[in-house]
């Protein structure tokens, strides 16, 4: 008898492994939100769900602003979000983690009457703060010194979204004073300045480059930040010719902050679904391995296993 009893006990300790397991491993997750980070999340989401296929994840974009709503009303598990958190949104309960980097950068169109000389001057922060706050840049021909007056047509995002606040905090406002014709989306902001050859837009970086060549995608190029603000691209602010060129500048900090910002996954307060925080803890640790070809950059290894620790407390 009292061998049968300790088979039952080891039986039964190994279902409750089993259940606990399970627990960790199966279950849907919910995520909604940034743009900029929705190319990330899609690959970390496709690796895990073949590591784990009990565990599946629902990702849609839609800007920032809902992935921090989504979030905060219980609408979805997890938000995606490309700006700091707000202390409103904190104070409603809002809770995140910083999983990557990248930055948003402005893009014209590849046809532009005067590419050549905007690619060799590009555009100081003060000029992009005509173009899109003060609106006192109006026409291509000044900045290039032409007399062939030739209209700025000017587009910036019509949803909510981190892109925007970002764009606008580089050039000096916020997204409610970026003027421009509104354009939902990164795909449609992309897709506007394409269409016209006198656009000027805005992109988070994995919308502005092709991500199998890593070049600018068809159509468009980035218009270079004149970072120093002495009237020519220089050699050390010469890196956009590719998406890896751009990525290392952002990460030796040659690219200014903003409009390079961190991309951070929030909840309304830690996650208390198991099958939750093993796969935040999975994208602060293993899933770092698919951020720099994904087109991210790393965060710095401390900042992780700061996060990495406060989560394991969950467990």
């Amino acid at each position: 008898m009292k061998k049968i009893a300790c088979i039952l006990l080891i039986v039964a300790a190994l279902q409750g492994c089993s259940k606990e397991k399970s627990s960790e491993t199966s279950g849907r997750i919910t995520i909604s939100g940034a743009w900029a980070l929705y190319p990330m999340v899609v690959k970390w989401a496709e690796v895990y769900h073949k590591k784990y296929p009990d565990v599946v994840i629902d990702i849609s974009a839609g800007g920032a602003g809902k992935g921090m709503a989504d979030a905060l009303s219980g609408a979805i598990d997890l938000g995606m979000v490309s700006r700091e958190i707000k202390k409103e949104e904190r104070a409603k309960g809002a809770w995140g983690i910083s999983v990557v980097k990248d930055a948003v950068i402005p893009m014209i169109n590849e046809k532009n009457p005067f590419k050549v000389e905007l690619l060799k001057r590009g555009l100081s922060k003060k000029e992009f703060a005509g173009i899109w706050i003060s609106g006192t840049l109006k026409n291509w021909n000044i900045p290039v010194k032409s007399d062939k007056v030739t209209a700025i047509h000017v587009f910036t995002r019509s949803d909510a979204c981190g892109a925007a606040e970002t764009w606008a905090k580089y050039v000096g406002g916020a997204q409610e004073d970026l003027k421009g014709v509104g354009v939902y989306g990164d795909p449609g902001l992309a897709d506007a300045v394409r269409n016209d050859v006198l656009g000027i837009g805005y992109n988070n970086v994995n919308f502005a480059y092709d991500a199998k060549t890593k070049k600018p995608v068809s159509g468009i190029i980035p218009l270079p930040l004149d970072i120093n603000g002495n009237g020519t691209i220089d050699p050390n602010e010469n890196i956009y010719a590719d998406r890896d060129t751009l990525m290392k500048a952002i990460a030796d900090n040659i690219f200014p902050s903003p409009p390079a910002r961190n991309l951070h996954i929030v909840a309304k307060g830690i996650p208390e679904k198991k099958h939750i925080i093993k796969f935040l803890l999975w994208v602060l640790k293993d899933g770092q391995q698919y951020v720099s070809d994904a087109g991210y950059i790393c965060l710095p290894k401390e900042q992780l296993q700061k996060q990495i620790d406060e989560l394991s407390k969950k467990l």
